[in-house]
């Protein structure tokens, strides 16, 4: 069964959240009004609606030895589309965070990069190695 997922985010400003999404990440939008925005993200349906900016009480953790967002989204990708994407937001300068494998050698290995968005949300794209392990213990 071929699924997608929908998360619904609140967002500072309708306009800049779709300029990121469609400009630097090259996604595509759907839906939109004055207040809210749907983007097509590998398939997938976020939704932004404008509104205050949103507070989180824990905002990282240590996976690795490394300090990342704990709470963040993201796609997985084949390596081929992964580079691709990692490329070109790094020849648009953009700020990328956290490139590298993680559970290297290990069950689950991946490639992984975040990037921040206009609202502060962190974004993860990751290729596993071996597709199949995605969810494999």
């Amino acid at each position: 069964m071929e699924t997608s997922f929908h998360i619904s985010l609140p967002c500072l400003n309708v306009e800049e959240t779709k300029n990121f999404y469609l400009n630097s990440i090259g996604a595509s939008a759907g839906r939109t009004s004055d207040n809210w925005l749907d983007i097509n993200l590998f398939g997938h349906q976020i939704t932004f609606i404008q509104a205050e900016k949103f507070h989180f009480h824990s905002p990282n953790y240590v996976f690795e030895g490394k300090l990342l967002p704990s709470f963040h989204f993201g796609v997985i990708v084949n390596e081929e589309n992964w580079k691709a994407l990692y490329a070109k937001l790094i020849n648009l300068k953009l700020k990328v965070v956290t490139q590298t494998t993680f559970l290297e050698g290990k069950t689950g290995e991946h490639l992984s990069f975040f990037i921040k968005d206009p609202n502060d949300y962190m974004l993860e794209f990751k290729s596993f190695k071996n597709s199949k392990e995605m969810f494999k213990v």
